[in-house]
């Protein structure tokens, strides 16, 4: 079935660039970077994934630049990445928050500290949801560790979702915190957290969806893939018992434009009813309450 085109679609993975000099990925990675390429020549922590970066990724007017892609791809609503020291996250949320949703990296390293970072960010930012890289903090915090388990709890309080990359991290970096099957002692130990699963779960993606199957709040979406590379088991999944637990998130502009996500998507073979599901009406559905008028 072709792509339905009058849908508002939800991207539930987007960026504001910070100009042509950004290197605040590599301190966020930090000493976990030890291969010279990642250390010193790469512009983005898996180039050697992404050869064609997108020119907006380094424009030096972000948000606008984001906006008129979202505008020509008929994105209505962006998640994007926004924290109280990311001052131009910070201003695009404001300025349009009839456009991005802001998602809040936590840190189970800070403790408290991290748990009232959270709250902070809900109440004074307006951010609709968590996130976290496993992999890439300092040090490693693997999905299941017990330095996670604040952060969990106050999702649920707050009523908000989490978003977690899961499986093979693209930078080069270990992947053991984000091995796939730490999900379902989260799962289990907080059934009303309703959890996201970022970047594709590879190798484990066959796991992946026995553990959908399994958790009523488990979600999949699908960031930092191109539709051409979606895993064929997710496809399937969506297609029949999994038409409400897969998402559509991008990686614009931090390694795919568009352009290039909505011309492969043209060539999806999803079942009509899935299109809508999985463009918009799941994102709503996982965002809940924060998501009333999007």
């Amino acid at each position: 079935m072709p792509r339905p085109t009058d849908i508002g679609v939800i991207d539930l993975m987007m960026g504001i660039p910070k100009g042509p000099t950004d290197d605040s990925w590599r301190r966020f990675l930090g000493t976990q970077l030890r291969d010279q390429e990642s250390r010193e020549t790469y512009r983005f922590p898996a180039e050697y994934m992404y050869k064609s970066l997108p020119d907006q990724r380094f424009s030096a007017d972000g948000a606008k630049a984001v906006l008129l892609e979202m505008d020509r791809w008929g994105v209505e609503h962006g998640m994007i990445t926004v924290s109280h020291e990311d001052e131009l996250a910070v201003a695009a949320l404001r300025a349009h928050p009839d456009r991005f949703l802001g998602a809040f990296p936590v840190d189970p390293n800070a403790g408290m500290e991290g748990v009232r970072a959270l709250r902070r960010a809900v109440e004074e930012l307006g951010v609709v949801a968590a996130s976290a890289m496993p992999s890439g903090l300092n040090p490693p915090v693997p999905i299941n560790d017990k330095r996670f388990y604040p952060l969990y709890a106050a999702c649920i309080d707050l009523d908000i979702p989490i978003f977690v990359c899961a499986g093979v991290p693209g930078p080069r970096i270990p992947f053991a915190a984000q091995e796939v099957a730490l999900i379902d002692e989260v799962c289990w130990f907080f059934p009303e957290l309703r959890f996201v699963t970022r970047h594709g779960c590879e190798p484990w993606v066959d796991l992946a969806v026995k553990l959908l199957l399994k958790w009523p709040n488990l979600y999949y979406s699908t960031s930092a893939f191109a539709p051409r590379y979606y895993p064929k088991e997710i496809l399937d999944f969506a297609n029949t018992r999994g038409a409400d637990k897969v998402l559509y998130a991008g990686y614009f502009p931090m390694g795919l434009s568009l352009e290039r996500i909505f011309t492969e998507l043209d060539e999806l073979p999803l079942h009509e009813h899935v299109w809508e599901k999985f463009l918009r009406t799941n994102a709503l559905k996982v965002l809940g309450r924060a998501a009333e008028g999007a």
